[in-house]
């Protein structure tokens, strides 16, 4: 299990139980075993041992291989702040059954499986196209398709770029 996070950025004002500055920890990729666990079991998951918070968030997961490398198996999440008690659950389910570019998982590859957690903070516009570093920034591409006018966009998270560029 691996986590990661991106540097803070401004704290938002919260009251309550909600964390205003969160930071990634191997807890919440624990969560996120733990939905997927409920997945496939049916037994109940356990409640959050982190504080709450409200940001944007993606859960990636990457299977192990014999050879002990490691390559992307689903990677999901959004970048409208979402509360991370059920966001991750949602995120780690998604992105675990229902990511296009992948079959859902199996019960047998769980063994097999990593989960980073990615809360996203501190956006800022480039100044031109090469104004970033792979693997310290990511990137939201959004562009109009001049053909048809539809919008499209792509998101990289540093470790995602840095992970699986060719």
């Amino acid at each position: 299990m691996a986590a990661s996070f991106q540097p803070n950025g401004a704290a938002r004002r919260l009251s309550g139980d909600i964390e205003p500055n969160p930071v990634a920890l191997k807890d919440m990729c624990t969560y996120c075993f733990d939905a997927l666990l409920e997945h496939f079991t049916g037994q109940p998951q356990q409640a959050p041992r982190f504080k709450n918070a409200l940001c944007p968030l993606f859960v990636t997961w990457t299977k192990l291989s014999p050879s002990g490398g490691a390559r992307l198996r689903g990677c999901i999440g959004t970048l409208d702040p979402h509360y991370i008690h059920k966001g991750l659950r949602d995120y780690a389910l998604t992105s675990a059954l229902h990511d296009r570019r992948f079959s859902p998982m199996s019960w047998k590859e769980v063994p097999h499986l990593q989960c980073t957690v990615s809360l996203l903070t501190n956006y800022e516009d480039a100044d031109h196209h090469l104004d970033w570093e792979v693997g310290k920034h990511g990137l939201v591409l959004e562009f109009k398709d001049p053909q048809n006018g539809g919008r499209h966009s792509a998101t990289y998270l540093p470790e995602i770029a840095r992970d699986e560029g060719r």
